[in-house]
């Protein structure tokens, strides 16, 4: 996957938006004003932060020399995942979805509600 693949998913998704809050190097995919990605533009090796439930980023972690703790992030939800290593793309996009579902777990009852009824 490249990095124009990776945005295009992580758009894909409904209700995403991006946006650069940080730096014009940091993009950031948000889920109901929530970020769930993370995708530095000026890493020379292709990356995503991503958030995740606390014990299965440990044990993504453990299985994969992909996946690290997240730089500059709770390293206790976030992991970065260096793509074209030894996760395959199909994996690298189900971690993507369970991000955006570990945020919005998060939201109040009637918004997440709303978000998977529509």
């Amino acid at each position: 996957m490249n990095i124009e693949e990776l945005r295009e998913f992580c758009l894909s998704i409904k209700g995403s938006s991006e946006c650069l809050p940080f730096d014009e190097y940091s993009l950031v995919f948000k889920i109901l004003d929530k970020m769930f990605a993370l995708l530095p533009l000026d890493n020379e090796r292709l990356c995503i932060s991503i958030k995740c439930d606390p014990e299965k980023a440990i044990e993504l972690r453990e299985h994969y020399n992909a996946v690290e703790p997240a730089w500059h992030f709770n390293k206790k939800y976030w992991n970065t995942i260096y793509l074209n290593r030894d996760m395959d793309d199909e994996e690298v996009k189900k971690w993507i979805l369970h991000s955006v579902d570990e945020v919005v777990k998060k939201l109040p009852k009637k918004t997440r509600d709303e978000y998977y009824q529509n």
